[in-house]
């Protein structure tokens, strides 16, 4: 339709942002509306777009930009930090997928290899849209927050090494299986010595050069990852794989931050093409064909990925509400899925068939776990009873490190964390009894280290607040900064009958009237609070220095 490539790109650009809004309207990641985007602008429909050699260029220096931040980015402590939970659960997950993806798609009638892709793109899910719905309901840094990210961080690396195994599947290398296994390994392992030793002497002493002026510092890193990127295409290594090793080889430097808080906003422009690219290639005749085995592969996706955490970590002793918000961020298929579906297509071990399935299963599973991933908390009220199956009832791992508490208290203190601790310090010189109760056992550490009485246990959890010593606590204070939390604990407080206080948390003033409703006798605002407390500081030390040159004259 046009004739000007800058044309087509600037009213595709339009398009997508008037779906983004629409699909923001409607809560909904980025990568839905960009796919739809391509769908809209391709053949099947306007036909602004066939997908030229411009898009795939783009699309192709967009995924080595996310490649690249991916391997900035990767932090293996993390997995470390939330036990081994981390990588049974990564691990586990990825083995149930894959052989039970596999199986069901040999049963949906199609060949091995093909199933073997689905099977694998079926297993992988987006950190990108995870972390963005866990920091909007502030949820990343709570217990299953941090388990669901180190796991996540197990796929990051799973991914890569399938993308390596995928690629040594192509069959137009000469000299057998043996002969590409061979070749594989000693470029594989040239890649890692490389970058072990450019981590080690190069980059260091380099970024500290360039990173006087920022702007070269971007201009390299990106020159890097898509240089590395050629460079492993051209040994006909992987390169996406080249792209994640350059990511890695600064990553253990100070400036991997600066960069990859640069590189975001590039990272997500340039993905846009790659999924317009996918959309408008996406054959709609082959897609309604695939109609049915998406809908059972999105079913075994939504269903049977977070049952598997929710087993697994049961087994480990976690309680079936962190199971299962955990187990949700694994009910859908990543941007990974979809790179790896095309990586397929361009190497003839998929058609359009099979990459019109994924495509499908990616928008189904992406759209719907969106939405339970935001409602996690109705969610669980709903599937508390069937999840009991799940958990184990004489020990939880959670409970590791926590203590009964006392037998009278004047305050119990629901929630932990940063916010709860600091009111601990600011009660603990008034002697006070005082309970702290949390479900995340490195805020039990820690607040135990410090002197408080602290108990394990869920606070939404109405049976367990009737089980609290609530006929002696004169106040019950929640720091849990969740309007539903919050509902749940006045609910639990009520049906047992408590007499004194409730003290609740809001992040804005929207949430204080909801929550006097309910019958908090009074809401905290942290961020408020403390912002009025910085102000009356600030005007204090302004009065004081208006001050000192009046008293000198």
């Amino acid at each position: 339709m046009f004739t000007n490539i800058f044309h087509e790109l600037a009213a595709i650009l339009m398009l997508a942002g008037v779906i983004g809004v629409v699909g923001l309207k409607l809560r909904q990641p980025l990568i839905i509306s960009y796919i739809l985007t391509g769908i809209v602008a391709g053949p099947a429909l306007l036909g602004w777009t066939s997908g030229g050699s411009e898009l795939e260029l783009l699309s192709s220096i967009g995924i080595s930009v996310l490649l690249f931040v991916v391997g900035l980015k990767l932090d293996v402590g993390l997995i470390r930090s939330v036990g081994p939970v981390a990588l049974a659960t990564g691990l586990g997950q990825i083995a149930f997928t894959s052989l039970f993806g596999f199986l069901l798609c040999l049963g949906l009638g199609f060949a091995p290899v093909q199933a073997i892709y689905i099977a694998v793109c079926l297993t992988f899910s987006s950190t990108i849209i995870i972390v963005k719905l866990l920091s909007d309901k502030r949820e990343i840094d709570s217990l299953h927050g941090r388990i669901a990210v180190g796991f996540l961080v197990v796929q990051d690396i799973a991914v890569i090494l399938a993308m390596i195994l995928l690629t040594s599947f192509a069959t137009d290398a000469g000299g057998g299986v043996a002969a590409q296994a061979v070749r594989l390994l000693l470029v594989g392992s040239a890649f890692v010595v490389g970058t072990a030793a450019t981590m080690r002497w190069v980059m260091p002493p380099l970024l500290g050069r360039l990173a006087a002026n920022q702007e070269l510092l971007v201009l390299f890193a990106v020159a890097w990852a898509v240089g590395l990127a050629a460079l492993a295409d051209a040994v006909d290594f992987s390169k996406e794989v080249g792209a994640f090793l350059g990511g890695v080889s600064i990553a253990s430097t100070a400036y991997r931050e600066a960069i990859a808080s640069r590189l975001t906003g590039l990272r997500d422009f340039l993905l846009l093409f790659f999924f317009i690219d996918l959309g408008s290639g996406l054959n709609l005749s082959a897609a309604g064909v695939q109609l049915w085995p998406a809908l059972v592969l999105s079913v075994f996706v939504l269903v049977g990925n977070p049952l598997i955490v929710v087993a697994i970590m049961g087994a480990m002793g976690y309680r079936r509400r962190t199971g299962l918000l955990a187990g949700l961020t694994v009910a859908q298929i990543s941007e990974f899925s979809l790179i790896l579906a095309a990586l397929g297509l361009q190497l003839g071990q998929l058609g359009d068939g099979e990459l019109s399935l994924i495509t499908l299963v990616g928008v189904i599973t992406i759209a719907l776990s969106t939405y339970m991933i935001l409602g996690s908390d109705r969610l669980y009220q709903w599937l508390q009873g069937p999840l009991r199956l799940f958990e184990r009832d004489n020990h939880f791992s959670e409970i590791a490190g926590s203590s009964s508490g006392p037998a009278r208290v004047d305050v119990i203190l629901l929630g932990l964390g940063r916010f709860g601790n600091a009111i601990h310090r600011q009660l603990q010189p008034h002697n006070l009894s005082l309970l702290g109760i949390d479900f995340d056992p490195q805020a039990l550490r820690l607040a135990a280290a410090q002197g408080l009485p602290v108990q394990y246990g869920d606070s939404e959890d109405p049976e367990f607040t009737a089980s609290l010593p609530l006929s002696s606590a004169t106040v019950v204070v929640s720091t849990l900064p969740s309007l539903e939390a919050n509902a749940a604990i006045r609910h639990g407080l009520a049906t047992a009958g408590f007499r004194g206080h409730f003290i609740a948390t809001a992040h804005d003033e929207a949430e204080v009237a909801r929550l006097e409703f309910m019958g908090a006798h009074r809401t905290l605002l942290p961020f408020l609070d403390a912002a009025e407390r910085a102000a009356e500081l600030i005007i204090d030390d302004l009065l004081q220095l208006r001050d000192q040159p009046a008293r000198s004259a």
